[in-house]
């Protein structure tokens, strides 16, 4: 908690880019938030308000009340939908439908990940079970479909609506259509089978995804054995240590995770063929064709030629990493010196150790969290007026004691909505670091403005009472990447909550959380607030130089890397397969990686992304394209201007998915794109500092 005597101790520097500079125990508000150990005084007689101020939610069984609430709210909402005329009013109470029951399916999808009490978490899965089913039935709604499809049919009302209105009733429809509402009686009846499939194919493929394989100790090396998981005369193998040093230990792992089971293998390719012949039933060439509706990739002809296009500009480079790695593995074991798919991840990251002296035990001591969450408030106050204000959660408001609530507020506007910090460790939370939106953004029926609420997980050390909370490089861009995803949803001010914040084009979605990194490895951002916890030494800028540079060390081969992950998932979603996803395998990977395809290993079976991600894993690459412009032309010059934080919030971040993601990048550059301009910012972003090189070199 903090204390006037601790503010007393608050050594302002002046200036407004100078935030504040750190000395031992001497912390500002949102530092003292986050670099201490959270007390509140127990009071018996405070009303619990139930998580996120929900009332119902101060018990697990209130889950079924809210639940009941918001299925109650939607027939009410339905039979208006499909009673009133055609117009913007149409789309409102679409809105308002899927308001409804996102707030109560979002909040859901969260606490059954995080709450610590399974009681909670089990009630909330339940919930979200529930409600997806109330979906289901509103997507085959005829009735319902009809009175959307009677306003966008209707040329002389859609000509009145806004470009934002006339979007989110297109998306609204987009989401009928997938369900094939729009087909006659018995393609219909089709297409809902297929979707039924589909659900249990995707979960079996999921889950198998995760399965450790097993193998015989005695067909490994002895002295290998301790690296896995004993099961009685077996070892299990659940990932591919890929950080281990020893190349064997790397070697079996891979040969071991990786060998194919005929059961998952079938379960893909009957995976594969059903997302295509449900695409094709409900009017798409193919399921890619269909995924990238909307999206600034728009085509899955697109994506590939992006993929190719990055390919052949890397080919040089990529090379040279692949032969650095290869020196550097006949160093280290000369009897065994062929590079091999195992080697990548650990060989490139025994090249940046060796030629960039980035031990991350060297940066924790000046990242301590709340200097690095005065960092971001500096930063965020800079570029858009805006503050990050802790509040003390009432009783019954948060699923854990270390959560930490932020009240997001703007110098004119006020109140922007809240971000809630779930960011230590602790037993049995999910090892992840990732953004959830619990209530979206909206302009309610009554004028006023619906406030965004969301939740940041991360998986840091929590604090002591001998140290604060110190985070390594990693983590630092990690808190960054994050708040970049809290900020779309904070400025955005959409006027519907189906396209609030990151509810948004998969490839765009991640443009405002990688453009965060950006600044989190500029050193006239980190030199604001990272300072030594004990001696409030500032971190010398030859480290951040030397981080900032150690990425660009096999950076050809580790972004190709994702470019075979990318066209393998663009292949194998872009039309009927005609081989087995194993030859297409082989094939993509001799194309698009360089590194040998190894016998009987099936990686396709590891890719657990073809869930989620399916015929979109290109979108972080092409997010990183535009993250990389968008730097490099407004912020670069000065990461804490204004002008440029303002056209920021203005061309992108206020529109969420409520406009076509391509416009909103062009208006902020200010320039048509082409794909070539996305594939020269990724290479561009490959080049060496030349004097930081040869300094460390010598060095």
């Amino acid at each position: 908690m903090l204390t006037s005597k601790s503010l007393l101790n608050i050594v302002k520097l002046g200036g407004v880019r100078d935030i504040y500079r750190y000395v031992t125990t001497s912390w500002v508000p949102v530092g003292a938030a986050f670099n201490a150990v959270q007390h509140k005084s127990l009071d018996l007689r405070e009303k619990n308000v139930g998580l996120f101020g929900v009332p119902e939610l101060t018990s697990p069984g209130g889950f079924e009340v809210a639940q009941d609430r918001a299925l109650a709210e939607t027939r009410c909402l339905v039979e208006r939908a499909c009673c009133g005329p055609p117009g913007p009013q149409t789309v409102q109470a679409f809105d308002q439908l899927s308001d409804s029951l996102c707030r109560v399916a979002d909040l859901a999808e969260f606490i059954k990940v995080a709450h610590p009490d399974s009681a909670f978490r089990q009630a909330a899965e339940k919930t979200c079970v529930n409600i997806g089913t109330a979906v289901e039935k509103l997507n085959t709604n005829v009735d319902l479909c009809k009175s959307l499809k009677n306003l966008l049919d209707n040329e002389e009302v859609l000509a009145t609506l806004d470009p934002e209105t006339r979007r989110v009733a297109e998306l609204f429809m987009f989401d009928f259509e997938i369900s094939g509402i729009h087909l006659d009686k018995e393609k219909r009846k089709k297409a809902v089978g297929l979707n039924v499939r589909l659900l249990d194919l995707n979960n079996e493929f999921l889950i198998g995804s995760h399965l450790p394989n097993k193998i015989e100790k005695r067909a490994i090396p002895d002295h290998i054995h301790r690296h896995f998981t004993s099961d009685g005369g077996y070892v299990q193998i659940g990932g591919l240590h890929a950080d281990c040093p020893d190349d064997l230990v790397r070697e079996a792992a891979y040969k071991i995770f990786l060998y194919p089971s005929a059961a998952l293998l079938q379960c893909l390719e009957e995976l594969l063929s059903c997302r295509n012949e449900l695409a094709q039933l409900v009017g798409y060439q193919s399921f890619a064709h269909r995924a990238l509706k909307g999206t600034m990739a728009k085509t899955p002809e697109n994506v590939m030629q992006f993929l190719t296009l990055l390919t052949q500009r890397l080919s040089e480079r990529t090379a040279k990493d692949f032969e650095m790695m290869t020196e550097m593995k006949t160093k280290l074991n000369p009897r065994n010196a062929e590079l091999m798919p195992w080697d990548h991840p650990y060989l490139s990251g025994v090249i940046r150790a060796e030629r960039y002296n980035i031990e991350p035990s060297l940066y924790s001591p000046f990242l301590s969290l709340g200097a690095c969450m005065e960092g971001l408030d500096g930063l965020l106050s800079g570029l858009f007026g805006v503050s990050l204000r802790p509040q003390l959660p009432q009783a019954g408001e948060v699923w854990s004691a270390d959560v930490r609530k932020l009240a997001v507020m703007h110098e004119e506007e006020g109140l922007l909505g809240y971000i809630y910090c779930d960011f230590f460790q602790r037993p049995n939370k999910p090892h992840q670091d990732c953004h959830f939106t619990i209530r979206g953004g909206r302009r309610t029926e009554s004028g006023e403005y619906q406030l965004p609420v969301v939740v940041l997980l991360l998986s840091l050390p929590p604090p002591s009472r001998g140290a604060p909370p110190l985070l390594t490089p990693s983590m630092l861009e990690n808190l960054f990447h994050e708040m970049g995803h809290a900020l779309h949803s904070m400025l955005g001010r959409t006027r519907y909550q189906h396209v609030t914040g990151t509810r948004c084009a998969t490839d765009f979605a991640e443009v405002p959380s990688i453009l965060m990194e950006y600044f989190a490895t500029d050193f006239r951002v980190v030199s604001q607030f990272a300072r030594h916890y004990q001696t409030g030494q500032p971190m010398p800028e030859s480290m951040v130089a030397r981080l900032s540079e150690s990425k660009k060390i096999c950076g050809a081969a580790d972004t190709q890397l994702q470019v075979f992950y990318s066209a393998l998932d663009q292949i194998y979603h872009s039309k009927s397969l005609d081989r087995s996803t194993m030859d297409v395998l082989q094939e993509v990977q001799q194309k698009f990686y360089g590194l040998p395809y190894v016998p009987n290993t099936a990686w396709q079976l590891r890719f657990s992304h073809l869930i989620g991600y399916g015929a979109k894993y290109y979108s972080y690459l092409m997010s990183r394209a535009v993250a990389s412009m968008v730097w490099k032309q407004c912020f670069a010059q000065d990461p804490f201007s204004r002008v440029m934080g303002e056209r920021y919030r203005r061309e992108m971040l206020a529109h969420g998915g409520g406009m076509e993601p391509l416009l909103m990048v062009q208006g902020m550059l200010q320039k048509r794109l082409s794909l070539e301009d996305f594939v020269d910012a990724l290479v561009s972003d490959l080049n060496l500092d030349f004097e930081t090189f040869i300094m460390d070199s010598e060095s």
